[in-house]
């Protein structure tokens, strides 16, 4: 099969499209074969050498924790009725999802919704999982004003359509004009350019002096504490990233925060799932359900599996809108 390798940590470039062997599923595992491959920026660190939610893989190694796609081959004691089934899974902390071919165990897998292609299933059951992970920190309705910075990324574009299918008004906050309006045409009440100087005068003015609720926020730095500035007393900052600017090192301290009544979380990671009792596939299941109800409609930016390099310089770069996948 084809499939995307790693042989020393370093630039995009140092992925590799080869011919490896086939996988073969051991017990109570399947093969898939891959109609698309879920790209993380988690992926891109860990091509770097660097350690994150997963330790740095043993090399040569094929990246990629997210595929969709139909069961080709069961393993022992598996039910050969799965034989033929379109699904898609995370694969946990097993890489191997950038490549024709990718083994899952059995227990993860879910089925595809109707509805649904496997581009969209594969940015549901990531980039879907985690952001219905940061909408249980958030009580939203028609009485909201929500910002959520990086508006036009997977995440972004999910918690546009979720707060304005609760009712609340949203501010859409993206870098460059293409961004800023794609984000305007997915829904946003107010979509700025936050790389302008002058972008939260334009939020106050668009909003006409109503304060923020809540801010999405996965950029940090300067852009976090100018959004920390629009809430309204009491209200909610919460970090789900911090794309391109850094932690909050600059972002007000927590006796300014507790002055003006505003609670700042991170909410990745064990915040998350402790909320369903660690059980991940809760998150999994309920992103693939708002997909599949038509409430969250994930955007998707494809790149053929050959071009997992470009995949990566793309993001690596702030240059993709909407979730990141490989196409074999």
């Amino acid at each position: 099969m084809y499939a995307i390798r790693l042989h020393a940590f370093g630039p995009a470039d140092n992925l590799r499209y080869e011919t490896v062997p086939d996988p073969t599923p051991g017990p109570g595992q399947v093969r898939i074969s891959v109609a698309a491959a879920g790209v993380h920026v988690v992926d891109t660190a860990l091509r770097r050498g660097r350690p994150g939610p997963f330790p740095v893989p043993e090399l040569p190694t094929i990246p990629g924790r997210e595929v969709a796609g139909t069961v080709d081959r069961v393993g022992a004691d598996v039910d050969a009725a799965l034989l033929g089934r379109s699904v898609v899974t995370h694969l946990g902390g097993a890489p191997g999802g950038y490549a024709a071919l990718a083994v899952a165990d059995v227990a993860r897998l879910h089925d595809i919704p109707d509805g649904l292609d496997a581009a969209e299933a594969v940015a549901m059951i990531g980039t879907g999982r985690t952001t219905v992970g940061i909408l249980q920190f958030a009580d939203l309705g028609p009485r909201s004003v929500v910002a959520v910075t990086a508006a036009a990324g997977g995440i972004g574009t999910l918690l546009v359509q979720y707060a304005k299918n609760a009712g609340a008004t949203v501010v859409g906050l993206a870098g460059g004009p293409d961004k800023v309006e794609r984000v305007a045409a997915n829904g946003a009440d107010v979509a700025v350019d936050y790389l302008l100087p002058d972008w939260p005068e334009r939020v106050r003015a668009r909003l006409d002096g109503r304060g923020l609720t809540e801010v999405f926020d996965a950029v940090g730095g300067p852009t976090a504490r100018a959004a920390i500035d629009l809430l309204d007393k009491g209200g909610l900052h919460l970090i789900y990233g911090y794309a391109g600017e850094g932690p909050n090192d600059i972002v007000f301290t927590e006796d300014e925060l507790a002055e003006r009544g505003i609670t700042s979380q991170t909410v990745l990671g064990p915040p998350m799932l402790q909320r369903v009792g660690g059980d991940i596939r809760v998150l999994e299941e309920r992103a693939l359900a708002q997909a599949a109800a038509g409430r969250l409609r994930p955007a998707v930016q494809r790149f053929p599996l050959s071009d997992a390099a470009g995949a990566h310089r793309a993001l690596e770069t702030r240059a993709t809108m909407g979730k990141v996948v490989l196409v074999p």
